[in-house]
């Protein structure tokens, strides 16, 4: 099969010049690029990208799809549905699952499910210590020859520094990153929203902005001597910012992602004790916020990443005390990014690309993905930045309603995606 991407406007920050040119796509990669008035091969089916972006499939590194265990939140089905409704090319689930993903049989378990689903790509992520029970390193060879691009215990950091320096030393032999959620669980036990005036004014115990920062700076600290690469997962405090800035300058292996939520919202959004915007790291306060968007500016932040992470209706109805942590994500997160980032100014559309595709692809290590050079894996990500749209719940292609940005009116969305040379959501225009 043949298809060509005529007329839209490349960003592929592998390439210095791009306004104007088509994408030939053949047999699942990207053949070559046609400049304006050259003619392609016959029988080329023909995708017209007037007004629209065309840039390499987006990746998110940080998604909760419940499979296997939890399929009455999401299924990798229906979650992959959801990310290319979203724009998302490739998705990164969490192992968090019921078994955690620590054993190569289940990391052939999630590909295989996505294999079925024939949607967006999947690469899971493996546990760091087996059951994500903190005690016993799980056997991360055997999960990356599976299929595994990384190891984290996600939602239950490692807390012994022990057992977490072993853990990157072993993870550093497999060339395998290793992403932390840093939460010091001594500090936050118990906490459900950002520790500061709003948490005591509203009665609810707070979670501080101390308990990421210090497993943030402990996370270092242990990248610096054992040489791994750390990946800080959904950065969200002042702190964090500044110790992963201070580590690049000093040529340590780290890397860090933001989530949407946490770029757009502040623990404001609490007041009215909508369990939509309960998630972990919490809503933090306006300061954070703007250390968020400097991080993004300055290239301290490396990728946006959604931490999609469905929940049942009924467990979401909850008092906030009771309710789970966690939001839906996929299908917002680039409306979101052009509403908070690109037209205020904050990136541009190259910047855009390099945290959503082309650094996920390098972190991970995903071969001949995040670029449209020709030979790459034809993972594409088309957009059409002034379409002015409105997302609702009862219409998303995840099995779970829980977003807090029900209703919100946004202006730039992707209008297809490309997965392998197949479009898989939109249609040929």
């Amino acid at each position: 099969m043949k298809l060509l991407i005529s007329n839209g406007h490349l960003i592929d920050p592998a390439a210095p010049e791009n306004t104007g040119m088509s994408v030939l796509i053949e047999d699942g990669r990207v053949s070559s690029w046609l400049r304006p008035g050259e003619n392609p091969p016959e029988g080329c089916e023909v995708f017209d990208a007037s007004g629209l972006l065309v840039a390499p499939g987006f990746i998110d590194m940080h998604v909760h799809l419940r499979e296997p265990g939890q399929e009455h939140k999401e299924t990798i089905a229906s979650g992959c549905a959801a990310a290319v409704a979203g724009g998302w090319t490739s998705v990164c689930p969490m192992p968090n699952t019921t078994p955690v993903n620590d054993n190569a049989a289940i990391t052939r378990y999630m590909i295989e499910q996505a294999e079925r689903a024939n949607l967006a790509n999947v690469f899971p992520v493996g546990a760091i210590t087996k059951s994500s029970d903190g005690s016993e390193l799980a056997e991360m060879g055997e999960m990356k020859s599976a299929g595994a691009v990384a190891v984290s215990d996600d939602g239950r950091p490692v807390p012994n520094a022990g057992i977490m320096r072993r853990a990157m030393q072993y993870a550093h032999d497999f060339d395998l990153p290793v992403v932390d959620h840093c939460e010091d669980k001594s500090l936050s036990s118990g906490g459900v929203m950002h520790e500061g005036k709003l948490s005591l004014l509203l009665g609810l115990k707070g979670m501080p902005a101390l308990a990421e920062e210090i497993d943030t700076v402990r996370d270092i600290i242990l990248a610096r001597e054992t040489g791994a690469h750390i990946h800080i997962a959904h950065v969200s405090t002042k702190g964090a910012i500044e110790a992963v800035r201070r580590a690049k300058n000093e040529g340590i292996n780290v890397t860090c992602e933001v989530t949407p939520h946490h770029f757009t919202l502040t623990d404001v959004a609490v007041e009215g004790y909508d369990t939509n915007t309960k998630m972990s790291p919490p809503l933090r306060s306006e300061e954070h916020l703007e250390a968020i968007l400097e991080g993004l500016k300055d290239g301290t932040i490396d990728a946006i990443a959604t931490d999609h992470a469905p929940h049942h209706a009924d467990e979401k109805a909850l008092e906030y005390d009771r309710a789970p942590f966690g939001i839906t994500g996929l299908e917002t997160a680039i409306g979101l990014a052009f509403n908070q980032l690109v037209h205020k100014g904050i990136i541009d559309l190259a910047r855009l690309v390099e945290l959503c595709s082309t650094n996920p692809a390098k972190i991970f290590r995903l071969k001949d993905r995040g670029t449209l050079k020709p030979g790459s894996i034809a993972d594409i990500t088309i957009i059409d930045p002034e379409l002015k749209w409105t997302y609702r719940n009862s219409e998303s292609k995840s099995k779970s309603r829980n977003s807090p940005f029900d209703e919100r009116e946004f202006t730039g969305r992707a209008v297809a995606t490309i997965v392998g040379g197949r479009i898989v959501y939109g249609e040929v225009r």
